[in-house]
């Protein structure tokens, strides 16, 4: 925030200073993406085989599990334990206002990744993670609740520098025509650790108290520094940055999806998708309890069945793309959602769990072609940033549509929300649909 201090000396710049800038920003544009239609020339995607052996991947995908598994952990028990401390139940949710927040401040952290090594960033950015958490072991009472707020928020700063840095990295180690194996097995495990790790933070916290998911929490932190440290990875050097202004820095992710036609469409199907699916946080329960009139503990079981159709979706997403193409796999993942989705308007249990089935199969496709797409097109200097762009675009409107649709589910039949955010989710595939071709399989 410093340049903000220096408004009045940008203010003096003569007029041939300015039109030099602009001239080197529209060269920085035109080589940025000179093929805006045809992200790579290559039409052929490895296998997840060929992605395990490629020298420093199995490395990297030990480190993602060891530091996701002590991250799923953590923050699903926080919420329980500040209900227990408190009693409140608002006092709960803003355990996950703290964990979104961050979202905000997401491409100034981007730029940590397009200016330091990201090795060693990602080094760094886990150690600092497992010495903030450990901070919550000072807390003992309510009358430290506010140390639980400020670490939750300090340590979802972290989730995001990482996977700023973790793109890059990922481009940088591996060709092209691996990167959606790579990503979908990332995704494979993330998803399979969300049915694990909170039950078992869960089990740690209702045996030896927080203070247990605490210590386990920073022990996965370090170790993932540790693995990471011993990755061996041949990262370019640092490009020249084009954008001289502290402003025009912190939105030039932003500014390359908009002008990247490709990207930008692509962005535009998977934001308005997952903004949409925001009204399910609220519309789910009553969707449980007077539509398939089960309790709400029923909600494990779903949350267990879209984990393993997610697992299933991300081992599955590189073939889809291999036999189709980015766009189509895309499209493919927002129809599937978008029929799971329709039914859990219905009263039926098989007709609700087919539906949630083909929603944990279709978000994978989905992201996985999409954050494919964005790392094949994107240059190595914005990758950091492109990356941070595309999580705020995606965060923070889903958090909206949540909070609207708690507004409005007490006047209008949870059904009709249900509905809408199907038929919103099958129009979201408009950008990415209207292009005249494909994009081709990297």
């Amino acid at each position: 925030m410093k340049h903000e201090g220096t408004g009045a000396d940008v203010g003096t710049a003569t007029d041939a200073t300015a039109a030099h800038g602009a001239q080197q920003a529209q060269q920085a544009q035109h080589q940025d993406h000179p093929q805006d239609d045809q992200p790579d020339a290559q039409h052929d995607v490895g296998t997840n085989r060929e992605a395990l052996v490629q020298p420093g991947f199995l490395r990297l995908a030990l480190a993602w599990i060891v530091s996701n598994f002590g991250d799923s952990a953590l923050f699903i028990t926080s919420a329980i334990w500040v209900k227990q401390l408190t009693g409140s139940d608002a006092a709960a949710g803003l355990v996950f206002a703290a964990l979104g927040l961050p979202a905000l401040f997401a491409p100034l952290t981007g730029q940590l990744a397009d200016h330091f090594p990201r090795k060693m960033l990602l080094v760094v950015n886990n150690a600092l993670a497992g010495a903030i958490v450990l901070l919550l072991l000072l807390v003992q009472d309510t009358g430290m609740l506010w140390l639980i707020y400020v670490v939750i928020f300090l340590y979802a700063n972290t989730s995001y520098i990482t996977v700023a840095a973790q793109s890059g990295l990922i481009r940088a180690m591996l060709p092209t025509r691996l990167l959606a194996p790579a990503n979908g097995m990332l995704s494979s495990i993330d998803q399979g650790l969300r049915i694990v790790s909170p039950l078992a933070g869960a089990g740690l916290f209702a045996l030896w108290g927080m203070d247990s998911v605490v210590v386990l929490t920073a022990v996965c932190f370090g170790a993932t520094a540790l693995i990471l440290l011993t990755l061996k990875v041949n990262e370019p050097d640092a490009e020249p940055d084009p954008d001289g202004t502290f402003w025009l820095r912190t939105t030039a992710g932003f500014r390359f999806i908009a002008t990247h036609r490709l990207l930008r469409n692509g962005t535009l199907t998977v934001f308005m998708c997952i903004a949409a699916t925001g009204v399910l946080n609220v519309t789910n329960f009553s969707a449980i309890e007077d539509g398939i009139g089960m309790p709400v503990e029923f909600m494990s079981v779903l949350v267990s069945v879209q984990g393993v159709m997610s697992v299933v979706g991300g081992l599955t997403a590189s073939g889809v793309i291999r036999r189709f193409s980015l766009t189509a796999t895309m499209t493919a993942g927002v129809l599937l959602l978008g029929a799971g989705i329709s039914m859990l308007a219905t009263n039926s249990i098989a007709l609700f769990l087919i539906g949630i089935s083909l929603g944990g199969l279709g978000i994978p496709w989905m992201i996985v072609a999409y954050v494919t797409l964005r790392q094949t097109v994107t240059p190595m200097r914005l990758q950091g940033r492109a990356a941070a762009a595309g999580n705020l675009a995606f965060n923070v409107p889903q958090v909206m549509t949540s909070v609207l649709a708690a507004a409005i589910v007490g006047f209008i039949d949870y059904r009709v929300l249900v509905l809408a955010t199907a038929a919103a989710c099958v129009l979201s595939m408009v950008p990415v649909f209207s292009q005249r071709k494909a994009v081709p399989a990297p």
